[in-house]
């Protein structure tokens, strides 16, 4: 199960093994955490105290330091996995829910006809609709978009990255997600 790590103001950074985090915490790294521990990491004995060295992992970590403003501006990068799980693996032709293997990434504009791969020009489709629609505008084939296509979040593509969240990290990323996301369907 990964961590989420933010920076030091709360905004994530990313998903981080149990590993890293340990390196993390042994180093004095973490400003601050979140949720109850959920792992244990044991160590070795102490040779003066003959205690076990321990180390309790939070779900949410917060890490000392800054990050560039920059990297905040970033449009999160496109993938199926993170579409599909962006339109709830519905056809926005159609509107069944189909398994991931058939599935398809659609281009509204199509890239030969000067489309790009992008968020706002990328939805979902099942393989008989992207077939039919082919190459062209979805008008000329006389189909209409079921759901209109959006730029995710940070926080929002951290969920989609397609990870096991634990029920804290899911609160807190959902918390910063608009009401109006599928996300919170």
């Amino acid at each position: 199960m990964d961590i989420l790590q933010l920076d030091v103001s709360g905004r994530p950074q990313a998903w981080i093994s149990p590993k890293e985090a340990a390196v993390l915490y042994a180093s004095d790294g973490i400003a601050w955490t979140l949720g109850d521990p959920f792992l244990v990491l044991r160590g070795g004995i102490q040779r003066l105290s003959g205690l076990q060295s321990r180390l309790e992992l939070h779900p949410i970590v917060a890490v000392r330091g800054s990050v560039p403003s920059r990297a905040w501006r970033q449009v999160p990068a496109l993938s199926n996995t993170k579409l599909f799980a962006r339109d709830r693996y519905l056809c926005a032709y159609c509107g069944h829910q189909f398994h991931v293997d058939d599935l398809t990434r659609e281009h509204i504009v199509p890239t030969s006809r000067g489309g790009h791969d992008t968020w706002m020009n990328c939805i979902t489709a099942c393989r008989g609709c992207n077939g039919r629609k082919g190459n062209r505008m979805p008008e000329e084939a006389h189909m209409t978009l079921l759901y209109l296509p959006y730029v995710p979040s940070l926080h929002e593509d951290m969920i989609l990255r397609g990870r096991r969240i634990l029920a804290d990290q899911m609160e807190f990323l959902l918390a910063c997600v608009p009401r109006t996301s599928r996300l919170h369907g």
